[in-house]
């Protein structure tokens, strides 16, 4: 007697399950691209425009509810003569740590919702400088500040401008500590172009 033979197993693919494996792929495929977008960074939540009031463009501004500014209760109208407009007085001396610095930036990269999260492509800045009183470690008074911005000479080193010519104001008298706070706050810009052109 013959023994029984088991039937041979087709070689071809089923028709059928081929849209099937497909419909599949699209759904992994839809799937793995809204959890990357989900945690992809998003456009600025600042406005399109600059606060009211304000002259230059949004985005030379720090976001005002996370950077308002903060001040180094050590730094005081009365002893100015000894700190910041002393020969002597250097910004080093109250300048953070760069590992602090740089791990806040990256944080506020984040926070921030910016496009560009490459950390080179910001200085990690006071909003109220140093050199006019502005407190060294406090988050509120730090922020990814853009090289590259929409104004000429970008943000970063047209503000660092406006510091300098802020502190030769305060220590010739011509301006109070606390109107240079005051300007730098309200509107750096306004200061550069009203000013310093």
């Amino acid at each position: 007697m013959e023994p029984l033979r088991r039937p041979r197993q087709s070689t071809r693919r089923n028709p059928s399950v081929i849209p099937l494996l497909l419909a599949l792929a699209f759904v992994i495929a839809t799937i793995l691209y809204l959890a990357r977008e989900s945690r992809s960074p998003r456009a600025p939540t600042q406005p399109a425009t600059a606060p009211r009031g304000r002259l230059g463009p949004m985005d030379i501004y720090p976001i005002a509810s996370l950077t308002p500014g903060a001040i180094n209760p050590e730094v005081t109208e009365a002893n100015i003569d000894e700190t910041i407009c002393n020969p002597r007085w250097s910004t080093s001396s109250e300048r953070p740590p760069e590992e602090y610095t740089y791990r806040l930036k990256r944080e506020q990269i984040i926070e921030y919702h910016v496009d560009d999260t490459k950390t080179h492509d910001y200085e990690e800045d006071h909003l109220i400088p140093l050199e006019l009183g502005g407190s060294p470690t406090d988050p509120k008074n730090l922020w990814p500040e853009a090289y590259a911005t929409s104004i000429p000479d970008g943000g970063a080193k047209t503000k660092d401008k406006v510091e300098n010519y802020l502190h030769d104001q305060v220590c010739a008298g011509a301006i109070s500590l606390g109107d240079a706070q005051q300007q730098i706050t309200s509107d750096w810009y306004r200061v550069y172009v009203t000013s310093m052109r």
